[in-house]
């Protein structure tokens, strides 16, 4: 069960201390989708979410890896103007050493940020990489993802019962 624990679990990607991230040599942030960077509902980049990426884009290579389609990806890739991946099959980690390969990474700089369990932080953990959960953006999720919420509410129930994880305990 330790492959389901996040290194770090903050609120949001508004939390997360990018500067300590930088201090430890992660160079590439690889952002989940839906529920992390925007609502399922949002069909373009929120307003906030562009502000934090710019910022950190002077830092950190952004790659944006979602298990949806590309036309659910293309709008935050284009206003974003970041690479990303569409159909990522996470929890396979597949994407993440397309991305080291691609562009030359370690591992030890590579730092996967996502709201699910189940997919994000279990494909991050697979894969030997930083991971860092934070609380979904919204309660909607595809229909797919309710079925994952099932299993990780198990696991974060067996986590607490070991005092390994809360929902609402953020670390770093």
């Amino acid at each position: 069960m330790g492959l389901f624990r996040p290194r770090i679990y903050q609120k949001s990607i508004y939390d997360i201390n990018y500067k300590n991230l930088k201090e430890q040599g992660i160079k590439c942030l690889i952002f989940d989708l839906d529920n992390t960077l925007g609502l399922i509902s949002n069909k373009n980049c929120p307003e906030e979410t562009k502000e934090l990426i710019n910022k950190l884009k002077k830092d950190f290579l952004i790659i944006i890896s979602s298990n949806n389609m590309k036309r659910r990806l293309r709008p935050y890739l284009k206003e974003l103007e970041v690479d990303g991946i569409s159909w990522s099959m996470k929890p396979s980690a597949k994407c993440l050493l397309q991305i080291k390969n691609k562009y030359k990474l370690h591992k030890k700089e590579m730092c996967i940020i996502g709201d699910q369990i189940v997919t994000d932080i279990l494909a991050g953990n697979r894969y030997h990489i930083k991971t860092i959960l934070v609380d979904p953006l919204g309660e909607k999720d595809l229909k797919i993802t309710g079925l994952n919420r099932k299993v990780e509410n198990r696991i974060i129930k067996h986590y607490e019962k070991r005092g390994l994880f809360e929902r609402g305990k953020y670390y770093e």
